[in-house]
C-alpha cells in the first residue's frame, strides 16, 4: 500500500515532494527547503581548472572507501567526506561529480543522514549508491519503504536503456552485489528505471540532469563490471580527465609539506614499515636535514627486527637517525592490562611522550611526523561521520593525548596501502621495503592475548618466525596480505615424550587483501601449515598446539586485537 504522502513523517521536513519533473532550475528552491549552505559564497575558493575531484558523501558503509578506491583507479583525485560536511571544505577541491555512499540507516527513520543542500544547488552529476540511492528518492519526492523481502548477495542486473552514458562497454546482464533492506516503491518525477533485477524493479534510475541512483554496489570484487560503471560516471558523465596519478601527487605533496614546515624542524618516526619509510623520504626530499628520523625500540617487535630496520634506513635512505630503546618503559605501562583498546591507547600515547623527549634534546622541533593512511582513519571513526561505526582504535590516531606539544605532520593520511606502495617505488625505496607486509604500530602487544610478559613476548617471537621463514620459502610472501602468529590465552594439555605438558595455542593468521578494508582468509597448503605446526609445537617452548584462523574481514578484523 503506497504512503499517504500528506501524512509528514519526521524527516519530511528535509525532502521536497513535487508534483512534475525536476528541472535544473528548481534546485536553489531545494537547496532552501533542505537547508544548508550557498556554493556562491565559496566559488573563488575553487582553484585552477586543471583540478578535478570527485567527492563521495560518506553515510556510513563499510564499503565507502572502496568507493574512494575505485575512483581514484580511474586517476581521478577522490574523497570520502562526512555527510554533514560544509560546502566551503570541498569547494576549495573544485568537484566535478558528487557519489552518495551506501549506509546503515533508513531514510524515513528519525535522524537518518540525509544529503546536503549543496549536493542539488551545484548542478553537478550525482551518483547514488544503495542507502544514496535511497536518499536521492527521499529528498527528490520519491518513496522509500521497508522492503517484503530483502536483497543481500548476488543478483542479475538487466539494461533497460543501454544507450545511457553510465552504461557504456557494459554487458546487456551482468552478475551484481546487493545488500539492502529497504527498496524504492516510486522513483522521484522526472526519473526514470534503467535496469532491473528481479528483485528490485528499480535497479538502476536516472534524470536527464545526470543523477543516477544504483540499488546495488558497484565498488565491490562481487560486481565484476562495477568499475567499468564508476569509470563512465566519472568520465563520460562528469567530464573528468584523469590527471591525479602518483607523481602528480608526490609533486602536489613535496610542496604542501614545504609551505606546511617552513624553516620548522621534524621528527619522523620510524618502524621499518613501509608507511614510515616513504613518510620519512617524502619529507628528507622535502625539507632536507630540518628532519631528524627517531627509531623507538618499544620492546614489541619482532625477531632481528631492530638490526634489520636500523641498517636498512641507515644504507638506504641517508638520514640522521636517533635510536631510542624504550622496551622496559612500555613494558611497565603494560604491565597488568589486558584490554587491547587500552593497550593501543597505552602504546600511542607512550610513542607521543617519547618523541617529546627526544625532540627536547634535539633542540627545537615543531612537527611530528606520522604514517597515518586513510584506512586507519576511517576504522577510528575519525572522518567526523556520525552514521559511522568505530571498529578499533589505531595508535596512529586514536591513541594520540589530548594535549601535544607538536604539530602533526601526516603526508600519506589520505592514501591506501597500494597507493604508498606505488609512491614508495617512485621514490625510489628498495622493494624489500615497500613490499615489506603490514606490521601494526603497536606491534606484538595486539598479538598477544591479555597481558604482555616478556616470557611471552619471546614465546611469540619465536612462533612468528617459523611462520615468516616458511611463508617465504614457499613463495608465498608478496602474495599475502599479512601472515603472522598469534599467542592466545589459552592453554590445553599435550604429550610429548610421553609426558603431560600443559601450554600455549598459538594461532596463525593469513589473509589476502588490497587495502585491508576487506580480507579473505588465505587457502595456504595444508603442507605448509604441517611444518608451520610441527615446527613451531617443536621449537617453541611453552606452546603445544597450533590453530589456523579461517575467518575473513568482516565479520572479524585482521589482527586479533
Amino acid at each position: 500500500m503506497a504512503k499517504d504522502k500528506s501524512k509528514q513523517t519526521p524527516n519530511d521536513s528535509h525532502r521536497v515532494a513535487t508534483s512534475g519533473d525536476i528541472e535544473v532550475s528548481t534546485y536553489l528552491e531545494i537547496a532552501k527547503e533542505i537547508g544548508g549552505e550557498q556554493p556562491a559564497v565559496a566559488k573563488e575558493a575553487i582553484p585552477s581548472a586543471e583540478r578535478e575531484a570527485i567527492i563521495v558523501i560518506d553515510f556510513g558503509s563499510q564499503y565507502s572507501m572502496l568507493i574512494a578506491r575505485r575512483i581514484r583507479e580511474c586517476q581521478v583525485y577522490c574523497e570520502l567526506v562526512p555527510h554533514d560536511t560544509p560546502w566551503k571544505k570541498i569547494a576549495p577541491l573544485n568537484p566535478k561529480g558528487f557519489i552518495l555512499s551506501g549506509g546503515p540507516a533508513s531514510v524515513y527513520e528519525v535522524g537518518a543522514p540525509l544529503a546536503p543542500a549543496y549536493i542539488y544547488e551545484s548542478h553537478l552529476p550525482v551518483l547514488g549508491i544503495c542507502y544514496g540511492m535511497q536518499v536521492l528518492t527521499y529528498q527528490l519526492g520519491g518513496q522509500v519503504i521497508p522492503g517484503a523481502k530483502h536483497e543481500y548477495g548476488h543478483a542479475i542486473l538487466h539494461l533497460s536503456d543501454v544507450d545511457s552514458p553510465l552504461f557504456a562497454d557494459l554487458s546487456p546482464s551482468s552478475p551484481v552485489w546487493m545488500s539492502h533492506a529497504d527498496k524504492v516503491e516510486e522513483m522521484p518525477p522526472g526519473f526514470t528505471a534503467l535496469a532491473y533485477t528481479e528483485n528490485s524493479p528499480f535497479a538502476i534510475m536516472g534524470n536527464s540532469e545526470k543523477i543516477f541512483g544504483l540499488q546495488f554496489h558497484p565498488e565491490v570484487a562481487h560486481t565484476p563490471e562495477g568499475k567499468t560503471i564508476l569509470k563512465n560516471f566519472v568520465y563520460r558523465v562528469c567530464g573528468c580527465k584523469g590527471n591525479w596519478t602518483m607523481s602528480s601527487f608526490i609533486n602536489d605533496s613535496l610542496s604542501r609539506i614545504k609551505r606546511q614546515v617552513g624553516k620548522g624542524k621534524v621528527i619522523s618516526a620510524l618502524s621499518g614499515g613501509v608507511d614510515s619509510a616513504v613518510v620519512a623520504t617524502f619529507i628528507h626530499r622535502a625539507i632536507g636535514d630540518q628532519l631528524t628520523c627517531i627509531f623507538v625500540n618499544h620492546g614489541l617487535l619482532r625477531r632481528e627486527e631492530v638490526e634489520r630496520t636500523f641498517n636498512v634506513f641507515r644504507l638506504n635512505l641517508g638520514m640522521n637517525i636517533v635510536y631510542v630503546d624504550a622496551s622496559e618503559r612500555f613494558l611497565r605501562r603494560l604491565k597488568g592490562v589486558i584490554d587491547p583498546e587500552m593497550k593501543r591507547k597505552i602504546i600511542g600515547e607512550e610513542f607521543i611522550r617519547v618523541f617529546e623527549e627526544e625532540a627536547k634534546k634535539i633542540g627545537k622541533v615543531d612537527f611530528l611526523a606520522q604514517g597515518t593512511l586513510y584506512p586507519d582513519v576511517i576504522e577510528s571513526a575519525l572522518s567526523g561521520s556520525r552514521a559511522s561505526a568505530k571498529i578499533k582504535t589505531h595508535h596512529n590516531v586514536g591513541g594520540l593525548p589530548a594535549k601535544m606539544t607538536l604539530q602533526l605532520l601526516e603526508p600519506l593520511r589520505d592514501l591506501f596501502k597500494d597507493e604508498v606502495r606505488q609512491v614508495g617505488l617512485a621514490l625510489g625505496l628498495p622493494e624489500e621495503m615497500v613490499w615489506r607486509q603490514p606490521f601494526p604500530g603497536p606491534g606484538l602487544a595486539i598479538r598477544i592475548i591479555g597481558e604482555v610478559t616478556k616470557e611471552k613476548l619471546e614465546i611469540l617471537r619465536a612462533a612468528d618466525w617459523v611462520v615468516m621463514n616458511e611463508i617465504k620459502k614457499a613463495k608465498l610472501y608478496r602474495q599475502l596480505w599479512q601472515s603472522f602468529a598469534i599467542l592466545t590465552d589459552v592453554k590445553s594439555v599435550g604429550v610429548m615424550g610421553d609426558y603431560r605438558t600443559y601450554g600455549y595455542l598459538v594461532a596463525i593468521r593469513a589473509v589476502t587483501s588490497e587495502d585491508a578494508m576487506t580480507a579473505d582468509w588465505a587457502r595456504v597448503p595444508y603442507d605448509l601449515l604441517a611444518r608451520i605446526s610441527n615446527r613451531i609445537v617443536n621449537e617453541v617452548p611453552g606452546v603445544n598446539r597450533v590453530v589456523y584462523d579461517i575467518t575473513s574481514k568482516p565479520p572479524s578484523t585482521i589482527e586479533w586485537e
